[in-house]
């Protein structure tokens, strides 16, 4: 059909980078968002549940998905203004890492601490993605989406979003917007973000004192890669889980009580924890039942050895959020959502 391919029992395995054997009912392939509210009306669509695929690099799936899977598969850069800051108009189904790259061969500064991030565009602001940091959030001006509710193209501004660690808008209304694009404000000329996670002693490294953005996407690839496994090698999903926010009394009580306990300070008091650390020093760190496991490159990954099926990965992962809350007191959540 025009602007989309259905597939009837379709395979999901190459569509989520933890490698899950799940089958969905129907897989729509989006070419063009113009032709997305005609899909979403096929009464076999519209009465069904809908989960909207990227590269399904933020996915957990537990089982087959009985419903239409939605794979935006729509291209396009566009650059809408130029000058000291730019306003750039991205379709959905651009791949992130291959948007950054050309954002810093154009010369816009910004996004550099984002490099190396799996997905698409147009999942960068549902999960507010961030890291060495930054957050996306701090970069985009509207998110263009196809309203379910209210059946129509809405553009929401950057407010509107209501954006926050690792969450928007769009995960406290789930399954109502379609993400079809996404608009950026790029400046030319930005301090640079060097003062996080070994970002500094990376350039040092490479011999750069007077680094650009260029310099600091480098040195993030090479932090990066060192750290975390590849959803290539090995089946995973990045960082499962979110860094805990808690309240300072908790958090002052954890630091003395545990005093290697990388933590940083909220601006309203509360603290930030390292998941990290939590899962290391609850011992799940490289931990492995079967084929599901837990990195021993990073504690944060949950990988997939081989054959696991996505309820062999999830049960692992409540193990470890029970073990972290049982030793802590500290309940993590996960980053990918889970279905």
């Amino acid at each position: 059909m025009g602007g989309y391919t259905l597939i009837e029992n379709a395979p999901l395995a190459a569509r989520n980078t933890l490698r899950v054997a799940a089958r969905a009912s129907l897989l729509a392939e989006i070419r063009e968002a113009a032709k997305l509210p005609e899909l979403l009306d096929f009464p076999a669509v519209r009465d069904r549940p809908l989960l909207v695929l990227g590269e399904g690099s933020n996915l957990l799936l537990t089982g087959d998905f009985d419903g239409t899977v939605v794979a935006m598969a729509t291209r396009g850069v566009q650059v809408e203004q130029d000058g000291d800051i730019a306003r750039i108009a991205v379709a959905a189904g651009e791949r992130w890492d291959d948007f950054v790259r050309w954002t810093l061969g154009q010369g816009f500064a910004g996004l550099e601490n984002l490099i190396l991030i799996p997905g698409t565009v147009g999942a960068a602001p549902i999960q507010n993605i961030g890291a060495y940091g930054t957050e996306v959030a701090e970069f985009v001006e509207s998110v263009e989406a196809w309203d379910r509710l209210e059946r129509r193209v809405v553009s929401l501004d950057n407010a509107a979003c209501a954006f926050a660690y690792r969450y928007s808008l769009f995960k406290r209304e789930p399954g109502r917007y379609v993400v079809t694009a996404v608009r950026f404000a790029l400046p030319r000329q930005r301090e640079l973000r060097t003062g996080y996670a070994g970002i500094a002693e990376e350039l040092a490294r490479m011999g750069v004192d007077k680094p650009a953005p260029f310099h600091v996407a480098e040195a993030v690839v090479h932090l990066r890669t060192r750290k975390l496994p590849d959803p290539a090698v090995i089946g995973n999903a990045g960082s499962f889980f979110k860094n805990p926010i808690v309240a300072a009394a908790l958090g002052e009580s954890l630091r003395r009580e545990h005093p290697q306990l990388v933590a940083w300070p909220g601006s309203d008091g509360r603290w930030k924890l390292s998941a990290a650390w939590l899962i290391e020093a609850a011992g799940f760190k490289g931990h492995r039942e079967g084929d599901a496991g837990m990195s021993n490159r990073h504690a944060l990954v949950l990988v997939n050895h081989g054959h696991a099926s996505g309820a062999e990965l999830w049960a692992l992962a409540q193990k470890v959020i029970a073990g972290v809350e049982a030793k802590f007191g500290v309940r993590l959540e996960p980053e990918p959502v889970v279905v």
